[in-house]
């Protein structure tokens, strides 16, 4: 079989990690002949996601977070015209999963030190037509969760986290994706742990669940089915085929119960970035992340804030010459095509656009050496670009 050839970095931004019992797990999965979804890997991975989050309600594997924050669209019932409160800066997913539904964004703007939704800006984005908040926790760090919660509550609005990038992360005693009505976890390859693709969504209300198992299944009762609770399984709800591979739930299983090996790991790594940043910071070239003392991160992505006169487009340019492959991140939803024919945003993008044109992501890896880390921040010293 010929083999493509790719361009390597000398250190690239991101590495996908094996346990070293995923082939295992995959060849398992074939042996006991169940390759299709929902099987025993979907399920023990299921029960893992929700014992290692103390879930209090069910975790459900969906083939991506895209496909978790699309069933919690239809499990709200979003319907044309219903607005749905989220930030701008975040993936393309946490919008269309409700435009889909023909739901309209509303987009707020962030703060500056953790680029999560501003929780001071959201209640003037509601109206009578709003239906849900979606706050983003950006780089596994948490929205200020107890204020959103309660903006929720009092205002009757759905709550639907998007997790992606929150795995293992808490706010308070609380992980990420367990606290709104809703969350939705990512496991693609650029996150802590990793399916290829994959995702989850976290149901919070036991009285939701068989509703999201119906949607889950095709709209169908399928799952009841299996459980013996109906003779055949038949069309019950709008739904779609959100289900995972056993291939894809086996390999995942063996990342899970990693998990903590794997944060901690990271951990480092991101330790060892911000001391030996802070002198940058002290010196006014850029800004580094902040955790608030009510977070606990799970470390999955270490960025910098570049001053206003440092060019950030130059900089990315040097440093990746230089072998390191540092990353911007989001182009901001509002200023997008899409997002201006499907959204809308309340007051100012100010901070928004401020900081998707400054931000850096630094390489991030299970595995990244001191030597490795040390040529990073070298690297990024040598090529900020005034």
């Amino acid at each position: 079989m010929k083999l493509f050839k790719f361009v390597n970095m000398l250190i690239p931004f991101n590495k996908p990690y094996m346990t070293g019992n995923e082939l295992d797990y995959i060849r398992l999965a074939h042996h006991n002949l169940r390759l299709a979804g929902d099987g025993e890997f979907t399920k023990k991975s299921q029960e893992m996601i929700a014992s290692s989050l103390s879930a209090k309600g069910s975790a459900f594997l969906t083939h991506s977070c895209t496909a978790a924050l699309e069933i919690a669209a239809i499990a709200t019932n979003i319907k044309p015209g219903d607005e749905i409160i989220m930030p701008s800066f975040t993936f393309v997913s946490t919008a269309n999963a409700f435009v889909l539904r023909g739901g309209i964004p509303i987009f707020v703007d962030i703060r500056p030190d953790t680029q999560n939704i501003n929780e001071d800006l959201i209640e003037n984005a509601i109206s009578k037509k709003t239906r849900a908040i979606v706050p983003v926790h950006y780089a596994g760090v948490s929205c200020e969760m107890d204020k959103i919660k309660k903006i929720a509550k009092d205002n009757d609005l759905f709550l639907i986290e998007d997790a992606a990038q929150g795995y293992l992360s808490k706010y308070k005693n609380n992980y990420l994706g367990t606290i709104g009505d809703y969350g939705a976890l990512s496991f693609h390859e650029t996150k802590n742990i990793i399916s290829g693709e994959g995702g989850s969504i976290l149901v919070n209300h036991p009285s939701n669940l068989k509703k999201i198992e119906v949607i889950r299944e095709k709209g169908t009762n399928r799952s009841g089915f299996f459980r013996g609770e109906v003779a055949k399984y038949t069309w019950k709800n709008i739904g779609s085929s959100f289900l995972p591979s056993e291939i894809t739930a086996a390999f995942l299983c063996a990342q899970i119960e990693k998990g903590l090996e794997i944060t901690k790991n990271r951990e480092n790594t991101w330790r060892q970035y911000h001391q030996q940043l802070e002198s940058l910071e002290e010196s006014g070239l850029l800004k580094r992340p902040v955790i608030p003392k009510e977070c606990l991160s799970n470390s999955h992505i270490y960025y910098v804030v570049l001053d206003n006169k440092i060019d950030r487009e130059r900089t990315l340019e040097a440093m990746n010459n230089k072998g390191v492959n540092a990353v911007s991140h989001y182009v901001p939803l509002h200023s997008s095509p899409a997002g201006k024919k499907f959204g809308k945003f309340s007051g100012s993008m100010n901070i928004t656009n401020r900081q998707a044109n400054s931000l850096i992501r630094l390489p991030l890896w299970v595995g990244m050496s001191n030597n490795e880390i040390n040529h990073v921040v070298r690297v990024l010293k040598n090529s900020i670009k005034i």
